[in-house]
């Protein structure tokens, strides 16, 4: 009984630790850069002034675009060819050797990635005959789904499921829904099984 408290104690602590460190270094980061630009542009600001706005909400105003400016053209030199092979040369010697950076990087793409389906689609997964709510993460070549069941009232541990088609029933509902009966500890978990039905003005649409 105390071993599994034990691991359930560390795997929480961890899980939390892999979400929030991430989350910490890119805010110190962000701020620390915001920091040096203020430094930089503090003397031209200085020379400026603006009626009813005070410098230092236009320093860091300036500060704030400047990096906003500076991220964009990044991104769009490393769209191109010569870029690309820079990026990824100074990525493998340089960035990757930073602690964090491959957790911060993997934790951006899911969020923001417009190619993955990653938790959009539901599923009742069933797991030596417990049924599971769950969502598909990967689609293998193999017939295999991948598949996240999130515990609750935490849903950022979980289990993972590798799992055959004829094991998933793939349910019309939004990711969010689902989450949120997750969150809940069951409660609302009948819109899964009954999902709303379309109004006649969607119907006509």
């Amino acid at each position: 009984m105390l071993s599994k408290l034990k691991s359930f104690l560390i795997t929480t602590l961890i899980g939390g630790l892999l979400i929030v460190l991430p989350i910490a270094l890119l805010y110190l980061l962000v701020k620390f850069v915001l920091t040096q630009l203020t430094k930089i542009i503090r003397p031209i600001v200085g020379l400026i002034h603006i009626e009813g706005i005070d410098n230092v909400y236009l320093l860091d105003g300036l500060a704030f675009l400047i990096l906003i400016a500076f991220c964009f053209a990044i991104g769009l030199f490393v769209r191109t060819r010569s870029g690309k092979k820079l990026y990824l040369f100074f990525e493998q010697n340089t960035l990757a050797k930073i602690p964090f950076y491959n957790t911060i990087r993997e934790t951006v793409q899911q969020l923001f990635s417009s190619r993955g389906k990653s938790f959009s689609q539901v599923v009742i997964a069933d797991v030596m005959n417990t049924k599971m709510t769950g969502f598909v993460t990967h689609e293998h070549s193999n017939g295999l789904y991948t598949i996240f069941v999130p515990t609750a009232p935490n849903p950022t541990n979980g289990y993972i499921f590798h799992l055959s088609k004829d094991q998933l029933q793939f349910l019309d509902v939004k990711a969010e829904d689902a989450m949120r009966t997750i969150i809940g500890v069951g409660t609302g978990s009948e819109i899964l099984f009954n999902p709303p039905s379309k109004t006649s003005t969607e119907e006509e649409e």
